[in-house]
């Protein structure tokens, strides 16, 4: 039965599973750092795309296969196959993107969504009517759930842990791939027995041609397309401050060559820019924060900037890494670097701020560098090129010369 497959439409299926994968999770990534109504909207807009990929493949598959030429789909079950996939969808992005995500939260999530993406399937694949019965092997059964569970589980993780665009193209990939194998090895347990046309019952309620279905399947790849070309264009750069001499932007902030002259200024004289008030020539500077508010399941905690290994960039707002996981911070990166301790933390990208005192590994890679931070789950932090002079002469790895007599 699965040799049969269109190989073309086959490998639609897939990049149509990978699309909205990547457009879905890419939206659930900043849910943790949109208060509001906008969160929900994310919320809304992820579990939407990330349903629509997973029924967009199920049925791109379905005209994929040898389906006896007299058959027909009916609308009723095909709907709710849809709405079963968007309900779980939504509830297992709301339980691993609102408070800490904890391994117990991810494996319940995993198992919802799973039974969810399995349920799906079967309902879609019973709302085919014709003449002929539908028998499913059970063992295949067992194996396509076991991988629908395993690949939602396998996403979730990827998606948690993402620190950066690569960890996204990942997660998409991995849960594109997943969902269509699970797919496609419950057709391959899948058999249709034919019938007397005499025996076969009336259809009660709406049908579909496969034509029909075939011009559904096409306007949601569109959407799938567009909703994913829409989310690669880029975010506008920040404005410049206006409290800033000259109107110019935090040092590591500054879009081309100005961030490489001025990333490349001393630490003495952008302390000076970043931590006096903004109205503030002649003010007193502030003093560093002791601690970082951070968004837990129970609302807001304080964590002591002596725990803090890591701060990276999500959207308005950042992560903060406290040697086991991540926990949103309502600051912004620009925010975090002019209320810490200039002595203790440093910048070493646009999008990340490390703990001197936790660094544990420093290492060359490509044109910048990177740097591990300590801890029981140790991270890996990139390092721009303009400041791995600075960082090494901090962390006293560079040689100094002694004077000749």
């Amino acid at each position: 039965m699965f040799a049969g497959h269109d190989p073309y439409l086959v490998a639609l299926s897939v990049i149509v599973a990978i699309l909205g994968g990547y457009t879905g999770f890419g939206l659930a990534a900043r849910i943790r750092g949109t208060p509001g109504l906008a969160r929900r909207l994310l919320l809304a807009g992820a579990a939407g795309f990330l349903a629509v990929g997973i029924w967009t493949m199920h049925f791109v598959g379905m005209l994929a296969a040898p389906i006896p030429p007299a058959a027909a789909y009916l609308v009723l079950p095909t709907i709710i196959s849809f709405l079963i996939c968007a309900l779980v969808v939504g509830i297992s992005l709301f339980f691993v993107s609102i408070g800490d995500p904890s391994r117990q939260r991810v494996i319940a999530s995993a198992l919802l969504l799973g039974a969810g993406i399995v349920s799906m399937h079967y309902v879609g694949v019973h709302a085919v009517s014709g003449p002929f019965h539908i028998v499913h092997r059970p063992g295949m059964i067992l194996l396509s759930s076991l991988i629908a569970v395993l690949s939602a589980y396998g996403g979730l993780r990827i998606y948690l842990a993402r620190q950066g665009g690569l960890r996204l193209v990942l997660s998409a990939v991995a849960f594109g791939i997943a969902v269509s194998g699970m797919h496609y090895t419950a057709m391959h347990g899948m058999t249709f027995s034919t019938m007397p046309l005499d025996m076969v019952p009336m259809s009660d309620g709406l049908v579909a041609s496969a034509q029909v279905l075939s011009l559904v399947v096409a306007l949601l790849c569109f959407v799938i397309a567009a909703g994913f070309l829409l989310f690669l264009v880029p975010e506008p750069r920040p404005r410049p401050l206006a409290g800033f001499p000259g109107g110019f932007y935090p040092a590591s902030e500054a879009p081309g060559p100005v961030s490489e002259g001025l990333q490349t200024a001393s630490r003495s004289d952008r302390s000076v820019m970043t931590t006096a008030p903004l109205g503030g020539i002649g003010q007193p500077r502030q003093l560093p924060v002791q601690r970082i508010p951070v968004e837990a399941a129970d609302g807001t905690r304080l964590v002591d900037v002596t725990e803090i290994r890591a701060i990276r960039a999500d959207a308005h707002y950042t992560m903060v890494h406290d040697g086991q996981r991540e926990r949103m911070c309502s600051w912004s990166i620009s925010e975090a670097e002019t209320k810490l301790d200039p002595a203790v933390f440093i910048r070493v990208h646009r999008s990340h701020i490390v703990s001197l005192p936790h660094v544990a590994f420093l290492r060359k890679e490509g044109d910048g560098a990177i740097v591990e931070l300590d801890g029981p789950q140790p991270t890996i932090v990139p390092v721009s090129r303009a400041k791995i002079a600075e960082i090494r002469a901090r962390l006293g790895l560079t040689k100094t010369v002694p004077p000749r007599h």
